[in-house]
């Protein structure tokens, strides 16, 4: 999305006619789900999608129609055999898509306020108004932008607010998928979450690949500058090489941190734990088999790290679905990590009780 603003800026700035489409509402099975955005330029050509296909194409007609309008449509796709005959894919479920002509330094405002919010990636949340007569208040296509402390910031539209608006949305924090109330559509737009790798061997590797295609910002650490290094973390945005205990000691954990620890041998990992368990990381996990776990948190608890600090740790780390490979065992890592960041918790099939509980008071 912050790629696409900034095309929609400078094609405003270049006057070139430009509609920004957004797909707002869907029912039953859709190729693209709300947030989806597309521009599209008079001459046809595109940047984004809203999934492809006849319906994009349909949309794409419609949106060359409005170009020179001074007001925004919603309009409604019913993805039957209209949309998908000649490619062999009916959906069958229903799309609304804003379309939206931006042509002055007016219209843009709006969409400069909401880059400067995704640059602050504290997260937020667009409102749209799709059905006036629900929301009670309000003009259809009224957008209403509204930053992590639930503030309207910005607005296109000439109504008021309306009265249900903000006691509808609900907290940025909990990272709530789209969703419809009330009459109004709400797109959110999520908070990036930093992820800690805590050796850069094969598993941290691929690991970093697969977070990084998920939406995690990369910080590789190592001791070894020839594992640690812009070659093998491509997407990192920051490589710590150095002594787990001085490296660690400097990096900045926030409430919004996943760590992994995935170092060569167990020793590398109990420092890296010891330095981090009593941190206000969202996440720390740590692989390992039960018994080496254990191990660990006997010596760190011999050592004064407090029981409730390695009774938050996720050891063995990753969802248990019978990997061997390092691909597999990434995916594993990966898919654990996103059910926490996006559910806040482990899924009901995958929770287990901390091994520290196995573990009886020690001298």
């Amino acid at each position: 999305m912050r790629d696409l603003l900034v095309e929609l800026e400078k094609a405003v700035q270049q006057k070139k006619p430009v509609c920004y489409t957004c797909l707002v509402e869907t029912r039953g099975s859709t190729p693209q789900k709300p947030g989806a955005a597309m521009l599209i330029f008079r001459d046809g050509s595109q940047i984004g999608t809203l999934g492809g296909g006849c319906v994009e194409a349909e949309v794409k007609r419609r949106a060359l129609r409005l170009i020179d309008a001074a007001t925004p449509e919603i309009m409604t796709f019913q993805l039957d055999s209209d949309y998908g005959w000649d490619d062999g894919l009916i959906c069958g479920g229903r799309m609304k898509v804003l379309v939206d002509p931006i042509n002055t330094e007016e219209d843009l405002c709006y969409f400069q306020s909401m880059a400067q919010l995704l640059a602050s990636d504290q997260g937020c949340t667009e409102a749209i108004v799709i059905s006036p007569e629900s929301a009670e208040g309000g003009s259809e296509t009224d957008r209403f932008l509204i930053d992590a402390n639930s503030k309207i910031i910005a607005q296109r539209g000439q109504q008021e607010p309306p009265a249900q608006l903000l006691m509808s949305l609900k907290p940025i924090q909990n990272r709530p998928r789209p969703y419809l109330k009330a009459g109004i559509a709400y797109l959110t737009f999520h908070q990036t979450c930093e992820l800690v790798i805590v050796g850069c061997g094969h598993i941290g590797q691929k690991v970093a690949e697969l977070a990084s295609d998920v939406g995690f910002e990369i910080i590789a650490a190592d001791d070894r500058q020839e594992y640690c290094n812009v070659e093998r973390f491509p997407t990192a945005k920051q490589l710590i090489v150095g002594n787990f205990d001085t490296a660690l000691s400097d990096l900045s954990i926030t409430r919004d941190t996943f760590i992994i620890i995935v170092t060569r041998g167990h020793n590398h990992d109990e420092e890296a734990l010891g330095h981090l368990a009593e941190s206000p990381a969202r996440y720390i996990g740590m692989i390992g088999s039960k018994r080496k776990v254990k191990l660990i948190f006997e010596d760190l608890l011999r050592t004064g790290t407090p029981r409730e600090a390695l009774a938050k740790v996720h050891a063995p780390l990753g969802f248990d679905i019978g990997s061997q490979t390092v691909p597999e065992i990434a995916l594993s890592i990966v898919a654990e990590l996103v059910a926490y960041r996006n559910l806040d918790t482990i899924p009901t099939g995958y929770q287990r009780s901390s091994l520290v509980e196995e573990i009886k008071a020690v001298k």
